[in-house]
C-alpha cells in the first residue's frame, strides 16, 4: 500500500501572516501614522484626520485670517510684486520632508507659487519673532501639487512652508516667490541653512525662540 506523505502546512500559513500583516500596515498602520493613504480607505475610517490632527496653530491662523487677509489664494501665478524675486528648487525623496521660511516684515506682501512634480503634503505657517514658537500661525495644510497666490504677513518673523513627500516617488518641488521678502532658511533634517537673498532689504532684527523643524503632524 503506497502512503501519500502530507505536505507541511506551516509555509502557507506564514505566507498567509505575511500577507495579512501587509494589508493592515497599507489599510490601517500607514494612514493613521502618516497620512499615505494609497486605498482610499484610511479617509473613509477617519484614519489620516489621525496623522493631521486640528492644533493649536491652526486655530490661531484660522482666527487671524476670520480678521484679516492674510493669504489670497489664485487659480493663476500671481503678477510679480516689487522688492526681491526670488527661485528655488528642492528635490524630495519618498517620505523626506523641508522646511522653507523667509524672513519677512509685517505688511510686506509677498506673491509666490509652488509646484511639485508630484502631489505633497504642506503647512503654510509663520513664527512671530515677539513670541516664538508658541504662537506660530498656521494658513492651510493639506496636499496638492501646486499652490499660488499672495500673502501679507500679520506679523514680523519668518514664514513659509513645511513639505512632505508621502509618495514612494522622488518629487521636485519649485518656489517662485517675489516682494518683501528679506531672507530664507532652510530647515531640513539635521541641518538649518541660512540662504540671503540677493537685492534684498536688511533683515529686521529678532529670532524665534524654540524653533525648530516641523515634524509631520507639528502645527495641524
Amino acid at each position: 500500500m503506497t502512503q501519500t506523505t502530507a505536505k507541511p502546512k506551516l509555509p502557507w500559513i506564514v505566507a498567509i501572516l505575511v500577507l495579512l500583516v501587509g494589508a493592515i500596515a497599507v489599510l490601517f498602520v500607514l494612514p493613521a501614522e502618516t497620512g499615505y493613504d494609497p486605498t482610499g480607505v484610511g479617509a473613509k475610517l477617519g484614519l489620516t484626520e489621525i496623522a493631521d490632527p486640528v492644533g493649536e496653530e491652526t486655530l490661531r491662523g484660522n482666527e487671524r485670517m476670520a480678521k484679516q487677509e492674510v493669504l489670497a489664494l489664485s487659480d493663476s501665478a500671481p503678477a510679480p510684486l516689487d522688492g526681491v524675486t526670488d527661485v528655488w528648487e528642492y528635490e524630495l525623496a519618498p517620505f523626506e520632508s523641508v522646511e522653507f521660511k523667509y524672513t519677512i516684515p509685517e505688511g510686506a506682501k509677498v506673491a509666490f507659487r509652488w509646484e511639485g512634480t508630484g502631489e505633497l503634503h504642506y503647512d503654510m505657517h509663520a513664527h512671530p519673532f515677539e513670541g516664538g514658537t508658541e504662537m506660530t500661525e498656521s494658513y492651510g495644510i493639506g496636499d496638492a501639487a501646486l499652490m499660488q497666490g499672495t500673502y501679507l504677513p500679520a506679523f514680523t518673523g519668518i514664514h513659509g512652508w513645511f513639505w512632505e513627500n508621502r509618495s514612494m516617488d522622488n518629487v521636485t518641488l519649485r518656489l517662485e516667490a517675489s516682494g518683501g521678502m528679506t531672507n530664507s532658511t532652510i530647515f531640513a533634517a539635521n541641518a538649518e541653512i541660512d540662504r540671503p537673498l540677493e537685492g534684498a532689504a536688511a533683515s529686521p532684527q529678532g529670532t524665534v525662540a524654540g524653533h525648530e523643524m516641523m515634524t509631520d503632524n507639528a502645527g495641524q
